[in-house]
């Protein structure tokens, strides 16, 4: 994923506004950028894979699985996935990448889920709980497809990073309150609006403990070391032994 520039959070649409979110418009763009890019493939991605650990046998839900580089790399480390993704579009490059006999479905994490109960050992939702304003019910599904001991895996927008790079742009935001921004992404030449939803921490971790998990993890993990060559100008900057920086926030939540 990449970040483009923030606009105001007080950003008044035009009259006739493109859709927010417009993945269909920009599938084809941003599954090209997030093959190659730096916070994808070298450092989200990677991340969220060592996480997982050992998924051999294991039934995976990929909520938000997009164009299904994670569905990809769990499939081959012996996972059963199953792939869910509000965008049409996304699923149609996921099915390019992955073949007709992949398991993938159109579904929207604000709505019910259309799978059992207890049907998975481990849902990934791979950078997407920041599109929500209310976490609440997706929680609740989320949980209800997990059987009890299963794994909720979330990588986020990191709270204090968003702070930190608002407040660097000469806004305040206001940490303590759950609040949107949009951003305008340029992907493969399609220019979407894109709206967020930020929260604080103690905001996020009250919402897994309502919902019935227990968090096991928390990380802010490193970038692989390849990065290093293939970015050398935007690591330029950092120092032999730095490896981390602000960016995502992982979890590992364990259903009780």
């Amino acid at each position: 994923m990449a970040h483009m520039s923030t606009m105001p959070e007080d950003h008044v649409e035009t009259a006739n506004p493109s859709p927010l979110n417009d993945y269909d418009r920009m599938a084809e763009g941003y599954a090209a950028e997030n093959e190659t890019s730096l916070l994808n493939a070298y450092y989200e991605r990677p991340a969220m894979l060592e996480l997982a650990g050992n998924v051999a046998g294991r039934r995976i839900l990929d909520a938000g699985c997009g164009s299904g580089p994670l569905f990809a790399e769990l499939r081959d480390r012996g996972a059963i996935i199953t792939g869910i993704d509000a965008s049409a579009g996304m699923l149609e490059q996921a099915r390019q990448r992955l073949g007709a006999d992949a398991d993938l479905q159109v579904a929207d994490l604000a709505g019910p889920l259309p799978f059992p109960d207890e049907a998975f050992d481990d849902v990934i939702a791979s950078l997407v709980l920041h599109y929500l304003e209310d976490w609440g019910p997706t929680l609740a599904e989320l949980r209800r497809v997990l059987r009890p001991g299963g794994r909720l895996l979330i990588s986020i927008d990191h709270p204090f990073s968003v702070v930190l790079f608002q407040h660097m742009a000469g806004k305040r935001p206001k940490y303590f309150e759950t609040r949107s921004r949009t951003e305008e992404w340029v992907m493969g030449g399609q220019t979407v609006q894109m709206k967020f939803w930020n929260r604080p921490l103690h905001a996020m971790t009250e919402a897994f403990a309502a919902a019935g998990f227990r968090i096991s993890v928390i990380s802010e993990p490193p970038f692989v070391p390849e990065a290093r060559d293939v970015f050398p100008e935007e690591l330029r900057e950092f120092e032999p032994t730095r490896t981390r920086f602000l960016c995502f926030l992982f979890f590992v939540l364990e259903a009780s």
